[in-house]
């Protein structure tokens, strides 16, 4: 195992690409504006490259003065029940050394319910406290989902301090939403 590095800009495309396949489409941005991500200082791509460099996998983070947020992470489905995903989640908290939270579906379909169970297996908890997904653009829906965090549950006051950085910072949402 080679180990996830800082993804390179001529890898973008095949990033998105296993994007596209890995994930609903109103769970991620759009191609361009996916793309001017990588001009955000606090978001970086990781990318866990095969024996010859090519990534396999990839994670997106966003970094916050006390959290990081992964919002995707997915690897190749030739990839998928090796550990690879474990492996990457494994180097990144080694890596950015604070707590890491990310979403989840609720579990409301086997996958989902598999994908929660996942992330216990690599230290996340289930924080039980309402939570929306924004639109990502006019043509993407808002989603009911779930905060998953390491380091434990998060307070109530943790929770809206969270879900309020990941509101302004990632999905640019200049108000609240209304039930989250």
């Amino acid at each position: 195992m080679s180990g996830i590095r800082t993804a390179r800009e001529e890898e973008f495309d095949r990033v998105f690409s296993l994007m596209e396949r890995s994930f609903p489409p109103d769970e991620y941005r759009g191609y361009d504006g996916q793309r001017a991500l990588l001009r955000e200082p606090a978001y970086t791509i990781y990318v866990d490259p095969d024996e010859g460099d090519i990534p396999r996998g990839f994670v997106t983070v966003w970094q916050f003065d006390d959290f990081a947020f992964v919002e995707h992470l997915a690897t190749e489905p030739s990839c998928r029940g090796q550990g690879r995903g474990s492996a990457i989640l494994h180097e990144l908290s080694g890596r950015l050394g604070c707590r890491i939270v990310l979403e989840v579906e609720l579990p409301e379909t086997e996958i989902a319910a598999r994908r929660i169970e996942f992330y216990r297996r690599n230290g996340f908890v289930t924080n039980d406290y309402p939570y929306i997904q924004p639109a990502y653009s006019v043509e993407k829906h808002a989603l009911p989902l779930i905060l998953m965090t390491t380091d434990g549950p998060v307070s109530q006051t943790e929770f809206r301090s969270i879900r309020d950085a990941l509101y302004r910072t990632v999905y640019r949402v200049k108000e609240e939403i209304k039930n989250a």
